[in-house]
C-alpha cells in the first residue's frame, strides 16, 4: 500500500496530539504529585511542631514508620524493632494487648498508658487504628500517641490545691466563728459588737491579702505588721516605728500573729499610746541563736501614753494575744500592763519561718 503524503501528514498530526495528551497528563500527574507533597510537608510540620507522634507497626508489631522520637528513643532507633525491645516490661503488657484487640477485631481503640523512660514516668493518650490492604486485610496498625504528662500533673495539681483550699477554708470558718463567739461575750452592746467584729474579720482579710500575695506559701514579717498598722504609718508625725531583719512568716503564724497586732494597735488606739498624740509604739525583732532559743523575738512596747493600769479582767484581744498564738503555732508570750505602757514579748517557734531561698 503507498502512503501518500496526505496520509503520513495525518499520522504525524496524530501522533503529535497523542504526544500533546500524554504530556499533558503527565503535567497534570506532577501538579497532583506536588500539591500531595507539599500537603504531606504541611501535615510533616504541624506534626513536629506538637507533641503528637504518628506511627506504624506491622502484624508482628515491629515498627514500620514513624514521624517522631518516642519514649525516650530516636525515630531511627525504634523503626525495625518490637514492642517487646523498645517499653519496659511493667507497661507492654497493657499496649501490646490493645494492639493485639485491633489486630483481632479490626475496631478501633483508644487508651492511656503510663511508660517510664530515661526521663522518668510519662503518661500518654494512645489512638489505634487497623491498617488494610488494597482487598481489606489487615497487614498492621497505625497509632497516635499525645504526650498528656502535663496535663495529667496540671489535674493532681489541681485537686491537691482543691483540697488545700478546703483545708483552708474550714479552717478560717473555725476562727471566724470563734471570733464571733467571743466578740459577742464581751461586747456590751450590738453596735459594739459589731464595731469590733467588723475589725477583726479587716485585720484577718488583711493577713490573707498577704498569703495570696505569695501564693499563700507565706508573708513578710515587715509587710504584716504594716498592713495592721498602716493607718498610724500614714499620718503626720508617725506614732509608730518598726525595726527588725527581713523574716517571712509560714500562713499558720502569719495569721494569728496578724490578729495579735491587731489587737494590740486597737487596745493602745482606745487605751493606750496611740490615744494621745505623744505617744509612740515600738516594734522591734530579731532571731534568736540556739542558745537563746533558736526562734524569732517579737516586742511590743509602748510609751508616751496614758498610765496603764492592770485590767481587772483579760477580754478577747488579751486571749488572741496570749492564748491563741500559744495554742496554734507554740509561741511564748508575756503580755504586761506595766504603768509606763503595754510591753508584749513574742517568741515565735523557727518552724513557723520560710527557710531563705
Amino acid at each position: 500500500m503507498i502512503m501518500t503524503d496526505a496520509t503520513r501528514e495525518r499520522g504525524a498530526q496524530g501522533e503529535r496530539q497523542d504526544t500533546q495528551q500524554l504530556e499533558s497528563r503527565v503535567a497534570e500527574q506532577a501538579r497532583e504529585l506536588k500539591q500531595v507533597r507539599a500537603k504531606f510537608e504541611r501535615y510533616e510540620t504541624a506534626l513536629r511542631g506538637s507533641n503528637v507522634t504518628i506511627y506504624t507497626q506491622d502484624r508482628e508489631l515491629r515498627y514500620t514508620s514513624m514521624s517522631r522520637p518516642m519514649f525516650g528513643y530516636e525515630a531511627d532507633a525504634i523503626i525495625g524493632r518490637t514492642d517487646d525491645e523498645i517499653l519496659p516490661a511493667e507497661s507492654r503488657v497493657q499496649i501490646v494487648a490493645l494492639k493485639r484487640e485491633v489486630l483481632e477485631t479490626g475496631a478501633p481503640k483508644d487508651g492511656e498508658v503510663t511508660i517510664k523512660d530515661a526521663t522518668g514516668a510519662r503518661s500518654y493518650d494512645l489512638h489505634i487504628e487497623p491498617l488494610r490492604d488494597p482487598d481489606g486485610q489487615i497487614t498492621g496498625i497505625t497509632c497516635a500517641v499525645v504526650d498528656v504528662t502535663e496535663r495529667k500533673e496540671g489535674e493532681a495539681h489541681l485537686r491537691l490545691l482543691m483540697r488545700e483550699i478546703t483545708h483552708r477554708s474550714k479552717n478560717l470558718l473555725a476562727v471566724i466563728q470563734a471570733m464571733a463567739r467571743q466578740t459577742a461575750r464581751h461586747a456590751g452592746s450590738i453596735q459594739g459588737f459589731l464595731d469590733q467584729f467588723s475589725a477583726r474579720l479587716q485585720a484577718l482579710a488583711a493577713s490573707h491579702d498577704l498569703l495570696v500575695e505569695e501564693s499563700w506559701r507565706g508573708a513578710s514579717l515587715y509587710q504584716l505588721v504594716r498592713s495592721q498598722l498602716g493607718h498610724y504609718f500614714d499620718r503626720g508625725g508617725s506614732q509608730v516605728s518598726i525595726d527588725g531583719p527581713p523574716i517571712a512568716l509560714k500562713p499558720e503564724a502569719a495569721q494569728n500573729l496578724g490578729l495579735a497586732m491587731h489587737e494590740l494597735s486597737a487596745n493602745a488606739a482606745k487605751y493606750g499610746a496611740l490615744s494621745v498624740p505623744a505617744g509612740r509604739v515600738m516594734i522591734s525583732w530579731r532571731r534568736l541563736d540556739l542558745a537563746q532559743g533558736n526562734g524569732l523575738e517579737i516586742l511590743w512596747v509602748e510609751e508616751g501614753g496614758p498610765k496603764v493600769r492592770n485590767p481587772r479582767r483579760r477580754g478577747f484581744g488579751s486571749l488572741v494575744i496570749e492564748h491563741n498564738l500559744t495554742r496554734s503555732v507554740n509561741a511564748e508570750v508575756e503580755l504586761k500592763f506595766a504603768p509606763e505602757g503595754v510591753r508584749c514579748r513574742i517568741v515565735i517557734p523557727s518552724a513557723q519561718m520560710q527557710s531563705a531561698d
